[in-house]
């Protein structure tokens, strides 16, 4: 698996349940800003066993993109609908309501936090733990 498709797959697990992105937000999220359908051609190409909440990403339009073979769209629909995302009748999702932009705040702060431990330790060397 290439870097892209996995800085992909890292910004996709990040939307929570009953939220949906776009593939444009994740696009950016990934640092791929403006490259909205390598998002689509990472989900699709998507390994099995991988757990990666695809459903949750939709097009811009807050709809499911129709695939050119198969019903994974009518899955899809199915997921996200178990998880309480709402559709109108015509298929459109409230995205004032639904859109997951990025992360929180909070969360950034976190991960900014984690990313300096851990540029601390592969800087020096040094192990973290109790000493002796």
């Amino acid at each position: 698996m290439n870097e892209r498709w996995s800085k992909i797959y890292r910004a996709v697990r990040r939307i929570p349940p009953g939220r949906v992105a776009t593939y444009g937000t994740i696009a950016t999220l990934a640092g791929l800003d403006g490259h909205a359908r390598q998002v689509g051609y990472a989900l699709h190409a998507l390994p099995p066993g991988l757990d990666i909440q695809w459903h949750r990403v939709v097009n811009a339009k807050g709809e499911i993109s129709e695939r050119s073979s198969g019903d994974s769209h009518e899955l899809q629909r199915h997921l996200l609908e178990a998880e309480g995302v709402e559709f109108s009748l015509r298929g459109v999702i409230e995205m004032r309501r639904f859109n997951w932009k990025g992360p929180g705040k909070a969360e950034r702060l976190k991960g900014l936090k984690a990313e300096r431990v851990q540029t601390r330790s592969a800087g020096t060397g040094a192990v973290r733990g109790k000493k002796k």
